[in-house]
């Protein structure tokens, strides 16, 4: 596997095409934009947003202690099926993660370069941690009678955002500096999404969740820290 960027015969850009390049600007100079406007299309859309149902549903609590909570909660005047969406939404998260760091390991292995080895060490002490991480998750779910395998709203948003993610470091083409890219952009989004639970478990007054929250956000940016490292790592060997 080629691990840098290098000069090829790329035909994306216009310069590669001397003679049609300077006919295309010549056209569009001569006929100006199309006269249409995103109107229609915005209008189109708002149609199927009203008429669309939610992407899915929290379900109802299946336990004699997950009907509590509920009751408890709405009588605070609070919305649990909020906090049990998103622990439900960072479940998904974690899982995808490990198949992440997973998938990063097999591009570092396949490399066969005796620099990565302390890269590859971190790589497996991270997808550890995303592990425990969501047996940690699944854990508080079921304590708070809500089912842990149920796919809520925001693991469905989760999974689907993350398909990207996986794309890119699964790509048999892509370096190890584009897949780490990959793995910042996950762990930003990561961080950011355990500072929200954090904030939403102190909303509803759960104080161990808050502190187990902490803690898991202390180790998530721990994660963001490693990977910008060995992303600038990769970037300055390609550069030399």
């Amino acid at each position: 596997m080629e691990r840098t960027v290098k000069t090829g015969m790329n035909r994306t850009g216009m310069q590669m095409s001397p003679i049609q390049g300077p006919m295309q600007v010549k056209f569009a100079e001569q006929h100006g934009p199309d006269p249409g406007d995103l109107q229609e299309a915005a209008a189109l859309r708002a149609t199927y947003i009203e008429a669309a149902e939610r992407l899915g549903s929290v379900p109802v609590p299946a336990t004699g202690k997950g009907w509590l909570a509920t009751a408890a909660g709405k009588l605070a005047g609070r919305n649990p099926e909020v906090l049990i969406d998103k622990l439900g939404q960072r479940l998904a998260y974690e899982r995808s993660g490990v198949r992440l760091y997973q998938a990063m390991l097999v591009k570092v292995d396949a490399a066969h370069d005796d620099r990565d080895t302390e890269l590859r060490a971190d790589l497996v002490k991270i997808c550890h941690e995303e592990e425990s991480h969501f047996h940690m998750l699944a854990q508080i779910i079921q304590d708070l009678g809500a089912d842990p395998t149920a796919q809520t709203p925001g693991a469905d948003v989760s999974a689907v955002a993350a398909m990207g993610l996986i794309q890119v470091i699964t790509d048999p083409r892509t370096t190890l500096s584009q897949s780490l890219e990959a793995l910042l952009t996950a762990e930003l989004t990561d961080h950011a999404s355990w500072e929200l639970l954090t904030d939403l478990a102190r909303q509803h007054g759960h104080d161990d969740l808050v502190a187990r929250c902490t803690e898991a956000l202390a180790a998530e940016a721990r994660h963001q820290a490693i990977v910008q490292h060995w992303l600038r790592e990769c970037v300055a060997r390609e550069a030399t």
